[in-house]
């Protein structure tokens, strides 16, 4: 399941939420003030496989799976 990340229009709290690709998000509110609505939000992502392949926009080097893996970033 997903992580999505999600900020609120109102207090500005950013958050995340494990949610099936089928879900739209529709009921999601702010853990924090509880408002209706939150903005979904682009975020990086990351992957990690047996030969420590790592894909993260904005990063450089060996990844975070060690062992001179392949880095692939954005930026």
């Amino acid at each position: 399941m997903p992580i999505y990340e999600y900020e609120c229009k109102k207090c500005g709290k950013i958050f995340e939420i494990y949610q099936r690709l089928s879900e739209k998000g529709e009921d999601i509110k702010c853990p924090v003030c509880g408002a209706e609505k939150p903005v979904k939000r682009i975020s990086s992502f990351s992957s990690c496989g047996g030969n420590g392949y790592t894909s993260n926009y904005g990063s450089s080097g060996s990844g975070s799976c060690g062992g001179g893996g392949y880095s692939s970033g954005f930026g």
